[in-house]
């Protein structure tokens, strides 16, 4: 299963690491996590609310996680920048968050590298459909997040 899911934990874990932790640390936290929640995770099988579980049990022990972590450390000079870059990533994760569903997952699935042709045959649609819905989907993010 980590396997399957490595680019969503990747994306969910890298989104948390400029504050305190390293990916590879949160990375682990959140297999740990996944292990301890096996049992609810392996009956639901391959696809979307599977998939969405791992995201719910992941990023909460990235959060959990970071509770943890002792952050007095001062940021090197020249860092504003990347946190800019990396709070509008924040922002947009968070925009895709409070998309509905199929469109969150089609978002999260092409964002892991999917092709239409995969997250369609996941999702039960069509080729088309998905490519219809993400052209929507990122005209609806690109106007929120303006």
């Amino acid at each position: 299963m980590l396997h399957r899911y490595r680019g969503m934990l990747f994306t969910l874990c890298s989104r948390f690491r400029h504050r305190g932790l390293d990916t590879d640390d949160l990375i682990q936290e959140a297999a740990i996590a996944l292990w301890r929640a096996r049992e609810r995770l392996l009956p639901l099988g391959v696809g979307v609310q599977q998939a969405a579980l791992v995201w719910k049990i992941a990023r909460n022990a990235a959060i959990d996680a970071l509770r943890r972590t002792d952050e007095t450390e001062e940021l090197p000079e020249g860092l504003e920048m990347q946190v800019d870059d990396r709070t509008l990533i924040h922002d947009l994760h968070e925009q895709i968050d409070h998309l509905d569903e199929p469109d969150r997952s089609i978002v999260r699935m092409q964002l892991e590298g999917y092709s239409y042709e995969e997250i369609g045959k996941t999702l039960g649609m069509t080729e088309k459909n998905v490519s219809v819905r993400l052209v929507r989907v990122k005209e609806r993010l690109r106007n929120a997040m303006n």
